[in-house]
């Protein structure tokens, strides 16, 4: 019988044939011989996280993952990257979250993510505790460019829109209220008085005058978005009955597991960017398994190299996915494992896609398929079918006979 479970998401997984690697995806032009073995003793299909027709964020593919439909349960980005870096929200709090991107002198914006700076801590500490009209700002670094940002005050609301306009080369939107309320008003206005502080700072900060004579591209504007308030939400555990944990080296999947209860594990070397330690990582999730019935797993570098089109470095990181997959070759046949993503990024587009991706479980009682490769062609012939995220915790309760009866 089935006891435990690991279920690991490579962010941004999927892609489309790319010419330059001969017509195949990233990866299908991978050599991924470890996750084709795990594919070969698995139930294989295709999953779109959110539905067909939706272009998946990576927050709310997560929360529909998990099983937690992101219709009910989402609150805004803001609010699961708060969480994620450890800041605690109280009643009535505003959460953005942000980039430390480069801006021209007419706030055109160069770059979203400042050339991709590795570390914002002094640029977020520069920011933290401004004070306007009652309102504070608190300002955390997030991983890379990141940041994360809570508004505290009286009369605020999350009604306003990005002023992140979510590609380069247009200017930084002012923010403006999405209705008529005092509150969105009032947010809208404080939040561009902070903005245009934050850029006075920025320009004149001793990390950027340093990045200014190197030739590098300034971290001269904070961009954020996904603004949302505090909303509770069940419990993983009281709702699975397994308790769990997760192990992630970006804000924003820590985030989420901590947004619905789980415990956070931080794993020396597991940093979000290309050069985490996915082995370190892999090893942490079998090991805690003595402690845990439900370990989530998150591998975030695939994605970032799909929004910079760049699929040579795609399919490399995938192989690197693919070597440290090796570990999972011994767990216990009472652990389920499943391996998938959590939307496409199809380096051709830069950008998030509709696409589906593929899916596998392996485990006890799992009716083995015919697939043996684990990519997006091979795995639409598998089994399971295609699938939806909210299928993905049903499926797993019904493995483990967890399922209740429909009728009599």
């Amino acid at each position: 019988m089935l006891e435990k479970v690991i279920l690991v998401i490579c962010d941004g997984l999927g892609d489309r044939p790319i010419k330059d690697l001969g017509n195949l995806t990233p990866l299908e032009a991978a050599k991924t011989p470890n996750m084709d073995k795990l594919a070969s003793e698995s139930e294989c299909g295709m999953m779109y996280s959110l539905g067909r027709g939706c272009v998946p964020g990576s927050d709310t593919s997560h929360l529909n993952i998990l099983g937690y439909d992101y219709r009910e349960y989402y609150s805004g980005r803001g609010t699961i990257e708060v969480t994620g870096v450890g800041m605690k929200l109280q009643e009535g709090d505003v959460a953005l979250r942000g980039n430390f991107g480069t801006v021209d002198e007419n706030f055109i914006i160069k770059d979203r993510r400042a050339g991709r700076i590795r570390g914002v801590a002094p640029l977020a500490q520069a920011l933290d505790g401004i004070e306007i009209d009652g309102v504070t700002f608190l300002v955390k670094p997030g991983t890379g460019h990141r940041a994360a940002v809570v508004m505290r005050g009286k009369g605020l609301s999350s009604a306003i829109i990005d002023a992140d306009p979510h590609k380069p080369d247009v200017p930084v939107r002012e923010v403006t209220p999405l209705d008529e309320s005092i509150e969105a008003k009032h947010t809208a206005r404080i939040l561009n008085v902070f903005l245009k502080k934050a850029w006075e700072i920025l320009q004149k900060h001793p990390l950027n005058e340093e990045r200014r004579k190197k030739g590098e591209l300034l971290a001269n504007y904070l961009l954020v978005r996904g603004a949302g308030q505090y909303k509770e939400v069940p419990c993983f555990k009281e709702r699975y009955a397994f308790s769990g944990c997760c192990i992630a080296g970006g804000g924003l999947y820590k985030g989420v597991a901590a947004y619905l209860g789980m415990d956070v594990i931080d794993v020396p070397g597991a940093t979000g960017l290309p050069d985490t330690d996915i082995e370190a990582k892999f090893m942490a999730a079998i090991s805690n398994l003595k402690h845990y019935d439900f370990v989530f797993v998150h591998v975030k570098a695939a994605d970032s190299f799909g929004e910079d089109g760049n699929f040579r470095g795609k399919k490399e990181f995938i192989e690197k996915i693919d070597h440290a997959a090796r570990l999972f070759h011994e767990t216990s046949e009472n652990t389920l494992l499943i391996i998938t993503g959590d939307h496409s990024t199809p380096c051709a587009l830069k950008s998030h896609s509709g696409d589906p991706i593929p899916i596998i479980f392996r485990g006890t009682g799992v009716r083995v398929d015919k697939v043996a490769a684990f990519n997006e062609r091979d795995c639409t012939r598998g089994g399971m079918g295609i699938i939806t995220g909210m299928d993905i915790m049903p499926q797993v309760l019904n493995l483990f006979g967890k399922l209740p009866l429909t009728g009599a």
